[in-house]
């Protein structure tokens, strides 16, 4: 892969797809449907699915993509992919909150390599450089690159952690393994913006024990990975994988290293 191209074309791609997403939440209204899982979509989804997928298949015609919109490509395998999710967030679209992502990232060998998640009607960008070092880009266009800031996890503090959990999918079972720790301060986000809390060191630690998709953490954890945190399996702490069959995800923890996790 040449990672220079890479991180251009993602970038862009993930500004351009922003933009698509932005014309669509400024309408005053528009159609909400229901996919075979009973989650949302809208043409927000669909069209920045559009616009990413002719992107990345156009610059990478020989490695293979998923696409959370597009099922025909859940069930191709490779040990190397593009992995997209062009709306994640979809429920915090709809409620006009803000928290909701644009996703792409590569994954080489099971793991997530490079990615970049923007936040438009936030205005953040965060993505992988080629050296792999994870950056938050502000004040940029797509003409023009603005200001890039290294993003580094925190140093964390057992005694008073920083957590950040699911804003549409909080339960009582994150609540009780939260509870093991002790916390200092409770935020809630939505989509993958909680991986980049993470790696921006805003937050410490982000349990996730609900059901979630590759398309949904690759980027996100990409980013974060190239922040120097660490994304591992709720059961046993071992990393956390990808192109996995049907490329569904188990519980996870993404956190800052010098955190002693706790079991379930």
């Amino acid at each position: 892969m040449d990672y220079e191209k890479l991180e251009e074309v993602m970038r862009r791609l993930a500004l351009e797809a922003g933009d698509i997403i932005m014309g669509v939440y400024g309408e005053d209204d528009f159609a909400v449907e229901s996919k075979d899982d009973e989650s949302p979509v809208t043409k927000a989804d669909k069209a920045a699915d559009e616009h990413i997928s002719a992107g990345l298949r156009a610059a990478f015609p020989d490695v293979l993509l998923v696409t959370e919109e597009q099922a025909a490509t859940h069930s191709e395998s490779s040990e190397n992919f593009l992995i997209v999710d062009p709306l994640d967030g979809t429920k915090e679209f709809i409620k006009r909150r803000g928290d909701f992502t644009v996703n792409i990232a590569y994954v080489e060998a099971g793991v997530p390599v490079r990615g970049v998640v923007y936040a438009p009607a936030k205005e953040r960008l965060f993505y992988t450089k080629a050296d792999g070092q994870s950056v938050e880009e502000t004040g940029g266009s797509l003409e023009n690159k603005g200001e890039t800031v290294p993003m580094a996890v925190s140093a964390p503090d057992a005694a008073a952690l920083r957590v950040v959990a699911s804003k549409s999918h909080r339960d009582q079972a994150t609540d009780d393994y939260i509870g093991k720790y002790a916390v200092a301060d409770m935020k809630s986000a939505g989509s993958s913006l909680k991986f980049c809390l993470v790696a921006t060191g805003e937050a410490d630690i982000y349990p996730r024990l609900g059901r979630t998709m590759e398309w949904d953490t690759a980027a996100g954890h990409a980013v974060l990975t190239g922040a120097g945190g660490k994304v591992v399996r709720f059961d046993d702490h071992t990393p956390l994988s990808y192109g996995k069959d049907d490329y569904a995800n188990p519980f996870f923890i993404a956190y800052a290293p010098g955190i002693e996790l706790q079991q379930a």
